[in-house]
């Protein structure tokens, strides 16, 4: 047993591992900084124990075999769609846009979407799994389609455009791994382009609209729809080289940047920190994600392949998706960054899925128990 466990040790990725602490320590700095202006400890004491919850969360993870969760794949699918389904019931969000993304509990106030991301990417790496020999046949493809379309369905009933993304992400990037043909893939993007006029016209509320709009010309509406973006790059670009130095940024600690604790957490670290420091955050971030990919191209089933693949494509999509609309080169989704943004519910499931990727690497050699 103790020959097992030292073997297990030995495994473990101590590279993502720290990579991961660092970033997750960078953001508790961040998220300090950003709130000091507030006049109130609350946010960096929450941040932390979500930060300690976290790290605790991932090792526990690590060296619990994901093979065992992914037996209970019907039971995490039907949590995944009560938790979606009770958001739109009780869910509370952002009243201006109509918004049910959060669950109150009183006591705690969490993201149910955050928590439903590792359930999907889970549930769908067994079905993948299942029909890998198979991969291809229309009725495997239709039931790929039908499992998608009802988690984002209910996603955007919310309404959440942003992490409705980072779903279909992690969705085309597992099926590319698993070798789906070109075909089914020009299919969807012809179908997406014909859908495209019916979402703006009949879906897209008219806030939605407005992002877009302000994403092609944020001076249409520099007091309200560009507010955010206009701030967000005069602080990214005010920062220079070095930064103005941690707690002396203009736009971060005089108010004029709006939310910058959490959806534009990466604006604060470009005014504060510099190129130099959005440089370092960014390395840390894309060596996490391709250490993602890397485990699972090395693990020892294609369940691990693709559950490492999905978790390396859910933090891709949504780092990009966060640091482009951060400067400007998307619309404003309010998505948060792995690792730094303020949320407890997206903290402690961010280290969560990589103490999945963790476990995965630990057993990328078939170990007996």
């Amino acid at each position: 047993m103790l020959k097992k466990i030292k073997e297990n040790i030995r495994n473990f990725d101590t590279p993502l591992f720290i990579a991961c602490i660092i970033l997750a320590v960078i953001g508790l700095v961040l998220v300090f900084s950003a709130s000091k202006s507030y006049g109130s400890y609350k946010i960096i004491i929450v941040q932390s124990f979500a930060f300690l919850l976290g790290v605790a969360v991932c090792l526990l993870m690590a060296f619990w075999d994901y093979e065992f969760l992914s037996t209970k794949w019907l039971y995490i699918a039907g949590i995944n769609l009560f938790l979606l389904a009770l958001v739109l019931i009780i869910g509370i969000g952002a009243e201006e846009v109509g918004g049910k993304s959060w669950i109150d509990l009183g006591v705690i106030k969490f993201q149910p979407a955050e928590i439903v991301k590792i359930g999907y990417i889970i549930c769908f790496a067994v079905q993948l799994d299942y029909c890998k020999e198979d991969i291809n046949n229309p009725k495997f493809v239709i039931f790929y389609l039908l499992h998608f379309a009802i988690i984002i369905g209910l996603i955007m009933l919310q309404p959440d455009f942003g992490t409705a993304m980072v779903f279909l992400a992690i969705f085309a990037g597992m099926l590319f791994v698993a070798k789906l043909n070109y075909k089914y893939i020009l299919a969807a993007l012809a179908s997406a382009l014909v859908a495209a006029p019916f979402l703006w016209f009949f879906f897209l509320g008219e806030y939605q609209k407005d992002r877009i709009r302000v994403f092609l010309n944020p001076e249409l509406d520099p007091l309200r729809s560009g507010y955010q973006v206009i701030q967000s790059k005069l602080a990214v670009g005010s920062g220079q080289i070095w930064g103005k130095g941690l707690l002396n940024g203009v736009q971060t600690q005089h108010g004029y940047l709006p939310a910058k604790h959490t959806d534009f957490i990466f604006a604060v670290a470009g005014e504060e920190l510099g190129f130099v420091g959005a440089v370092l955050i960014i390395g840390l971030i894309v060596f996490i994600i391709c250490r993602c990919f890397y485990i699972a191209f090395n693990a020892k089933n294609s369940l691990g392949g693709f559950i490492a693949t999905g978790i390396g494509m859910m933090l891709l999509a949504q780092s990009f998706e966060n640091i482009c609309m951060t400067i400007g080169l998307m619309p404003v989704t309010g998505i948060t960054l792995p690792f730094l943004s303020y949320g407890g519910s997206s903290l402690v499931t961010t280290f969560l899925a990589v103490g999945i990727v963790l476990n995965i690497k630990i057993r990328h050699r078939v170990i007996n128990f």
